[in-house]
């Protein structure tokens, strides 16, 4: 027996193991001889491919400009930044020789690209002239985790990160918050995925940063995933590293910095948010596949000259389209490409191709539908559009269920352990804080944008400052 064909564990048997085997069936990655690390997988990669193509087009509309920067850090430079350096320090894997010889200044594998940006910055920006400075890499970094899940939290992983500079505060955190829109955009342009978005709070933002903005999604086993971040540096890092620029009004000044990213943890988003008990859906506008077609007894030259006239149709169109014509029966192609997450599969037989029909078949809901082989470009693409709509309105249903207001420490615990989003008003206290996560192990994912006109500090009863969401994460 085939075992890709073999049925994978339970959503809701055993979610974990779950998502584990639809990230092996589905081959989106496998494991590497070094622990920590992934292989990605050519379909797996392909889905990264699609996210790529779609920054990459957003970012280059905004004025950024793609480069590459080394991926490793003299130690010396990494130290420049104290609280980035405290953050990070803990997760740096580290050469110490190199050939035979014992390297002085130690090399840290980038675990993020903050300091060498800023290090080249300040050898670049002298003028209000060469500002602002809006660069952006695609690469790969290395944190050394204890435990690895694929895409979700690996020894490496590939990702974006922009790192701009700007001459003013406001042009600074008008750059955070524009990053932050495409990214929320994405989700739902993109991945069918209805993001939350808000600040982080002063514990949870990231290491250096005067201020820290996220995307959060909502997993279907109730358990929130940070998928990108944004963030304002202000002028910690330009003085730390000497970047100064001579202004209009001839005076020398440091610069303001942003630093923004989302990486291949979006892909386990996708499995986790979309994914069924038959494996991956993927919604196609992120799909590498959109339709596959399968003959029925495409040994007849009848089938295959259809198969062929449509495939020619489709890609004419713009549709991202796969013929399976290997000799496997049809019902193991069915489960395959269903395992794959292909949004529409059509199938081409005989008796079919007499009536002039053609078989769709929906993977978001495994409906079935007849169209008239006149109209199938037409109808493919507008079940393609269903498709993407109907797998965001399922996922926003999801989220809107789980989000359940909480007045009290025990309903906060009570509403994260069920699962989904606690939100509560909270004073702005780490104290209260700690405490949601020393009992519920949940923690603030973002803080909410809404007013706080009334109320009081769920935890502590004190006068409420903030809206907060509070869940279990990954």
């Amino acid at each position: 027996m085939d075992i890709k064909n073999e049925k994978i564990t339970g959503r809701d048997v055993n979610f974990a193991q779950w998502y584990t085997d639809v990230c092996k069936k589905a081959e989106l990655m496998d494991y590497s001889s070094t622990k920590g690390f992934i292989i990605y997988r050519p379909y797996g990669y392909a889905i990264w491919e699609e996210i790529q193509k779609y920054l990459d087009n957003k970012f280059k509309e905004c004025g950024h400009e793609n480069v590459y920067m080394p991926l490793v850090i003299p130690e010396s430079l990494f130290n420049k930044e104290k609280a980035h350096v405290k953050g990070f320090a803990p997760e740096t894997l580290i050469a110490t020789i190199g050939g035979k010889e014992e390297i002085v200044d130690k090399l840290i594998i980038r675990p993020t690209s903050e300091c060498v940006f800023t290090d080249f910055y300040s050898r670049i920006i002298s003028s209000y002239r060469d500002l602002p400075k809006l660069y952006n890499q695609w690469c790969s970094v290395v944190r050394w985790e204890k435990t690895t899940r694929p895409f979700l939290r690996g020894s490496e992983f590939l990702w974006q990160e922009g790192h701009t500079m700007h001459a003013s505060e406001k042009e600074a955190q008008e750059e955070t918050t524009r990053m932050l829109e495409i990214y929320y955009k994405m989700g739902q342009e993109l991945l069918a995925i209805p993001f939350m978005k808000g600040q982080k709070s002063e514990k949870e933002k990231f290491a250096g940063a005067i201020s820290t903005y996220s995307i959060e999604a909502l997993m279907h086993d109730g358990k929130a995933l940070q998928c990108g971040t944004s963030h304002y540096f202000g002028q910690g890092f330009s003085k730390a590293f000497n970047v100064k620029y001579l202004d209009k009004d001839n005076q020398t000044k440091f610069p303001y910095q942003t630093s923004w990213g989302v990486s291949t943890r979006l892909i386990g988003a996708l499995i986790m948010v979309h994914g069924d008990d038959n494996g991956l859906v993927l919604p196609p506008m992120v799909a590498p596949i959109q339709v596959v077609i399968v003959p029925i007894k495409g040994d007849q030259k009848i089938v295959q000259d259809k198969v062929k006239l449509y495939e020619e149709s489709l890609k004419k169109n713009g549709v991202r389209v796969k013929v399976d014509n290997t000799d496997h029966t049809p019902g193991w192609k069915f489960a395959e490409w269903e395992m794959k997450g292909v949004p529409l599969r059509l199938e081409v037989g005989p008796k079919d191709i007499e009536k002039g029909l053609v078989m769709l078949a929906k993977r978001n809901d495994m409906k079935k539908l007849q169209v008239k082989e006149s109209d199938v470009v037409n109808e493919v693409k507008k079940t393609l559009k269903a498709i993407q709509d109907e797998m965001y309105e399922h996922a926003l249903k999801h989220l809107k269920a789980n989000i359940k207001e909480a007045h009290s420490l025990d309903e906060i615990k009570k509403i994260v352990d069920q699962g989904g989003y606690a939100k509560a008003i909270w004073c702005g206290e780490e104290e209260c804080e700690n405490k949601v996560k020393e009992l519920t192990t949940a923690t603030l994912r973002c803080i909410g944008t809404e007013e706080v006109k009334s109320g009081t500090c769920a935890i502590c009863g004190k006068k409420g400052k903030y809206v907060a969401y509070f869940a279990k994460a990954y």
